[in-house]
């Protein structure tokens, strides 16, 4: 049985579970002030998205950030916004959010920066503990189910299934430390500190997005 829409939500989508539309797979990262780690994550996301799918694939694959002490509106940090320009990523545009009960409920993943956040996002409900993982912690589970069959045509139904198996593999695959499963702020810090987070964050989400598309990065 399909989900109803959830209140405020057009007529003539069908949603699935959480309330997240049926024709879309939606991504959400979360880090804490919403201007640093989870915009940076969001844009490369974006990126890697585009040099795999073509758009009317890439439009299906929904990628947003929030964070838990979000400031809401603000500009994204100067040295996020430079380093994203680095990598050829578009910053442009980037208003800051405060996480919101309605931004959990509607994401079909969420990939926050550190455990910390994880704990926040999985206390505010809506079935979220199987959904939410750490960014690196789902890299973790993404390289031992790499061989691991997904179906190959649908790429909304190939993105549940990778998070259904990577929510059933985790408890047998620890981190060797808390801290493997993290992200750093580097709010405050100089240029050289923000490149090596995007750096960071760009190593663990490329083998995500590839599980998540079936494709490698093609770079242009």
């Amino acid at each position: 049985m399909t989900a109803p829409p959830p209140a405020g939500r057009p007529l003539g989508h069908t949603y699935g579970p959480y309330g997240s539309a049926a024709d879309s797979f939606r991504i959400l990262f979360v880090c804490t002030g919403s201007i640093c780690r989870s915009p940076i994550a969001e844009r490369l996301a974006r990126l890697g998205l585009q040099r795999r799918l073509a758009a009317d694939d890439a439009v299906r694959l929904s990628v947003q950030s929030a964070g838990t002490w979000g400031h809401e509106g603000a500009p994204m940090e100067p040295h996020a916004a430079e380093v994203l320009l680095e990598y050829g990523a578009d910053p442009g545009d980037f208003h800051g959010r405060e996480l919101l009960d309605e931004h959990v409920a509607e994401a079909d993943l969420v990939l926050t920066a550190t455990l910390d956040h994880r704990a926040h996002v999985v206390s505010m409900g809506h079935a979220s503990g199987l959904r939410t993982f750490t960014l690196k912690e789902f890299t973790r589970l993404v390289a031992v189910l790499e061989r691991a069959p997904y179906p190959e045509r649908d790429l909304v139904q190939r993105g549940r299934s990778l998070v259904r198996a990577a929510a059933a593999l985790r408890g047998r695959l620890a981190a060797p430390d808390p801290e493997w499963d993290e992200v750093a702020d580097p709010y405050g810090a100089p240029l050289s500190v923000f490149r090596a987070c995007a750096s960071d964050i760009g190593s663990a989400l490329d083998p995500v997005l590839t599980a998540l598309t079936g494709h490698p990065a093609h770079t242009h």
